[in-house]
């Protein structure tokens, strides 16, 4: 469209219907056959969409140089804010091949070509090797339009020169089906708006750690290196306090038709120190059941094992589930040695002090 225009009522029909439902709507009154309507159009949203739809062109093209020529238009989504595309491609998108691309439509953009659009009968297009949609039903007449070293066919409305698109950069890469990849991209001041925020974004990452923007990834380094010897600590402390907690618990195990059932909540204790808990249980009661449980926040993790020469009387699996149930959770696992979680650990106690007289009724 032309910036104003002025149009009847009766003619609008000949407009594309979608460009008045995503740009124009009554908001007062109501209109009539006949009546004459004063369009006008945005012209810095229209330069947004404009820029995004010709860094499409060549976005696509340098897709199938990076790519390979099996890459093919899905769909596509040109808005003023960015530029979606849906193509064809078994793999997602490196970051290297996603830096690549940028560089290749940079670079066009950089040259500042003129566009040219040519409007000509299908068959001399075709002549032309300009990029034609498969499955696409084109009439006997099209528009050529080259942009950069991009030749498609097109009817869209595009920059004077690829200079006028100013910038453009990748914000997304996903797959969205079986072998169809999409890919995200803003330019002008879109791009540099998100350039903007990434950077700031960077710089308060660097302010938080103290460290120039520069020294970032080093300085993240440490600190992962930090974490990593801290949760080593951590976990160490655990066995320990788990071990000392262990033995003090031997003397709870009672007796029942010669196993000894030790029903036990452990402190501090995470899934890694159950299992270690109880092995080291396992050797010292010799012949025995014992079930470990302990409280994180509001999630319950229990740990039910059997020595070997009772398993045929009492299967953890089934303990385990048997406790499990009564705290909101389930879980599974091996004759020997089982798992579960819950999640409603005010009914822990409870469910503990029912084991003694499941595990009698087995034995």
């Amino acid at each position: 469209f032309c910036d104003h225009a002025l149009f009847m009522v009766g003619d609008v029909q000949k407009i594309k219907a979608d460009v008045f439902a995503h740009h124009g709507s009554v908001t007062t009154g109501s209109l009539k056959l006949g009546d004459l309507v004063n369009a006008h159009v945005d012209a810095p949203l229209r330069a947004s969409t404009t820029r995004n739809h010709s860094a499409t062109h060549l976005m696509h093209k340098a897709l199938r140089e990076v790519l390979g020529e099996h890459v093919q238009q899905k769909g596509s989504l040109v808005t003023p804010e960015r530029t979606r595309f849906d193509f064809a491609h078994n793999a997602p998108v490196t970051d290297e091949q996603i830096h690549e691309i940028e560089f290749r439509v940079n670079a066009e953009i950089l040259k500042n070509t003129a566009t040219q659009a040519r409007v000509m009968d299908i068959e001399s297009a075709q002549k032309t090797g300009a990029m034609m949609l498969f499955g696409e039903k084109y009439g006997e007449t099209v528009r050529v339009l080259d942009i950069g070293t991009s030749r498609e066919l097109c009817g869209g409305i595009h920059v004077q020169r690829t200079g006028d698109i100013g910038i453009f950069k990748v914000v997304g890469e996903s797959g969205v089906a079986a072998g169809v990849r999409r890919i995200e991209a803003v330019t002008g001041q879109n791009a540099l708006a998100y350039l903007q925020n990434l950077e700031d974004t960077v710089g308060a990452a660097a302010h938080t750690l103290k460290a120039p923007v520069s020294e970032l990834t080093d300085k993240l380094g440490h600190i992962l290196e930090h974490v990593k010897s801290l949760e080593k600590e951590v976990a160490a402390l655990k066995g320990k306090l788990a071990s000392a907690q262990g033995d003090e618990m031997l003397s709870q195990a009672v007796d029942i038709n010669g196993v000894k059932l030790l029903v036990a909540k452990l402190d501090g204790a995470d899934v890694k120190t159950l299992r270690e808990t109880m092995d080291k249980l396992k050797d010292k009661l010799e012949t025995a059941v014992i079930v470990l449980a302990v409280v994180d926040g509001e999630k319950v993790q229990i740990a039910v094992g059997v020595t070997p020469d009772t398993t045929g009387k009492v299967k953890a699996g089934e303990l385990v589930n048997f406790i499990a149930a009564q705290v909101g959770g389930k879980g599974g696992g091996k004759a020997d040695m089982a798992m579960a979680g819950g999640t409603e650990p005010a009914k822990l106690p409870a469910a503990l002090a029912s084991v003694q007289a499941w595990v009698g009724a087995k034995l």
